[in-house]
C-alpha cells in the first residue's frame, strides 16, 4: 500500500524537493530532523528578501507606503492562517489569530494571560505529562501563579495507553470530573508521530470545556481544519512549517461559553514582521504542494522506515508496536520514527549516523519526563526527503545491528 504512494507520487516529490536549496546544494547529506526545524523553499527566501528590499518597516506605527504595506501584511497573514486552518467562522469576526515566536512562547501566553484569569479555587485541569515539556510547563505555571493569588487549582495527568502512547480513551472517564475547565492536548506527538485523536478528548470532556491545541508538529505537515478539530487553541510554530524561526501563531476560537475572549496581556511591541512575511510565503507554499499529498508522502516513508527496522533484533522502535509492518491497518506514523539500539547509546548512534551523511535527533526529544527516561534516536522527514535516503538509512543500520 505505502510502495503504491511512493511511487504514485514520486514524480510530484522531485519537483517539489527541488525547491529547496538547502537540500539540492548538499546531496551527499540526508536532512532527517524536521520535527526540529523544517527546511525553506526558494518561495519563502524570496518572499523574505522581497520584503526587507521593498517594504521593510513597522506594523501599526506609521503612515507612509512602506508602513502601510507592511500592516496589511500583517493583517493579510492573519487571515491567511485563518484559511489555512479551515476556519469556516472567520468571517463571524470572532475568532482571531495572534502571532508569537513559536509554539512555546503562544501556549506560555494563553496560560498566563487566558486561563489564570477565570479559574475558580477547585477548579480541575487536564495536562499531558508525556508529550513535549513545552506542552506541560506552562500550565504548571498557571497552577503556581494561581496558588500565589490564594486559588487551588487540581492540575491532573492524561491517561496514555502503554501500547501506542496514544491517550486512553478509556480511562478518560476517570478524570474527568464535574471541575474540569480546561485541557491541554497534542494534535501530532513529537517522539511517537500519532496522531493523539483529539476528538476523543472532546467526546470524554463535553460540548463546554476549552481544549488548547499544541499542533507544533501538524500544521505544515499535514492537513489541520479546526472546522473538523472542536478545539478552542491551535498554537503553532513557524520554523516547522517551513516559515523562519521566531514566528508563531496562536488561533483562538473565542466561543461564547468557553471562556474569555483570548486577548494577550501587555503591550505587544514591534512583531516580526519578516517571519510573519516567511509563513505567508510558507502557507502559500504548503497549500500549492498540497498538504494531502505532503501527509501521504512522509506517513509512507515512515512506515518504510518502521517495516525496515522491525526486522532488525538490535533496534526498539518507540510507540505503537501494532503499526510497524507495511501492510498494517493502524495508525501510521505522521514522519516521526523514534528508536534505540540495544547496544549502542543513542547519542553515540547519532555520531555514527552522521558520519554516514545522515542529520537526525538523538537525545531525550525534550519529553515532558512522565514516559521515555533513555535518549532515542528521531528520524523525522518532510517532503523533501526521498526513498532513496530512507532504504541507505537502513542499509547503515543493518550494518550496526
Amino acid at each position: 500500500m505505502w510502495d503504491d504512494e511512493l511511487k504514485e507520487l514520486a514524480s510530484w516529490q522531485q519537483e517539489v524537493r527541488g525547491q529547496f536549496p538547502i537540500i539540492t546544494g548538499h546531496p551527499e547529506l540526508a536532512y532527517l530532523d524536521s520535527a526540529a526545524t523544517a527546511q525553506k523553499p526558494r518561495a519563502v527566501l524570496d518572499a523574505v528578501q522581497t520584503y526587507l528590499t521593498t517594504a521593510n518597516a513597522n506594523a501599526g506605527r506609521g503612515t507612509y507606503p512602506w508602513a502601510n504595506r507592511t500592516t496589511a501584511l500583517v493583517e493579510r497573514t492573519r487571515r491567511r492562517v485563518k484559511e489555512f486552518l479551515d476556519d469556516s467562522e472567520a468571517e463571524s469576526g470572532r475568532s482571531a489569530v495572534h502571532f508569537f515566536g513559536g509554539t512555546t512562547e503562544g501556549l506560555r501566553t494563553v496560560a498566563r494571560d487566558w486561563l489564570t484569569t477565570h479559574l475558580a479555587d477547585g477548579d480541575e485541569i487536564l495536562v499531558p505529562y508525556a508529550d513535549h515539556q513545552a506542552n506541560l510547563a506552562p500550565w504548571l505555571e498557571a497552577r503556581r501563579l494561581l496558588a500565589e493569588r490564594g486559588v487551588g487549582v487540581r492540575v491532573r495527568g492524561l491517561p496514555y495507553q502503554p501500547e501506542s502512547g496514544d491517550y486512553d480513551h478509556r480511562a478518560l472517564p476517570e478524570v474527568v470530573g464535574p471541575r474540569t475547565r480546561f485541557v491541554a492536548a497534542t494534535h501530532v506527538h513529537h517522539v511517537y508521530g500519532g496522531d493523539m485523536n483529539v476528538h476523543r478528548l472532546r467526546a470524554a470532556v463535553g460540548p463546554d470545556v476549552p481544549i488548547c491545541l499544541d499542533a507544533a508538529q501538524s500544521v505544515g505537515h499535514l492537513p489541520v481544519s479546526v472546522a473538523e478539530l472542536d478545539v478552542d487553541f491551535v498554537v503553532f510554530s513557524g520554523h516547522k512549517a517551513l516559515a523562519l524561526p521566531g514566528t508563531g501563531a496562536v488561533w483562538a476560537r473565542n466561543a461564547p461559553g468557553r471562556g474569555p475572549e483570548f486577548r494577550p496581556g501587555g503591550w505587544q511591541g514591534t512583531p516580526n514582521t519578516v517571519g510573519i512575511a516567511s509563513l505567508e510565503a510558507a502557507l502559500d507554499w504548503l497549500d500549492a504542494a498540497g498538504t494531502d499529498r505532503i501527509a501521504r508522502w512522509t506517513t509512507a516513508l515512515a512506515a518504510r522506515l518502521t517495516d525496515g527496522l522491525r526486522h532488525l533484533d538490535r533496534y526498539e522502535i518507540l510507540g505503537c508496536q501494532a503499526s510497524l509492518a507495511a501492510d498494517s491497518r493502524a495508525q501510521r506514523r505522521h514522519g516521526i520514527v523514534a528508536f534505540r539500539h540495544h547496544d549502542i547509546p543513542s547519542d553515540d548512534l547519532g555520531f555514527i549516523l552522521f558520519s554516514h551523511g545522515f542529520m537526525v535527533r538523538a537525545d531525550n526529544l525534550c519529553q515532558a519526563g512522565a514516559d521515555e527516561k533513555t535518549a532515542s534516536v528521531r528520524v523525522s522527514v518532510h517532503v523533501y526527503n526521498t526513498v532513496e535516503e530512507i532504504d541507505r538509512l537502513l542499509t547503515v543500520l543493518t550494518s550496526l545491528a
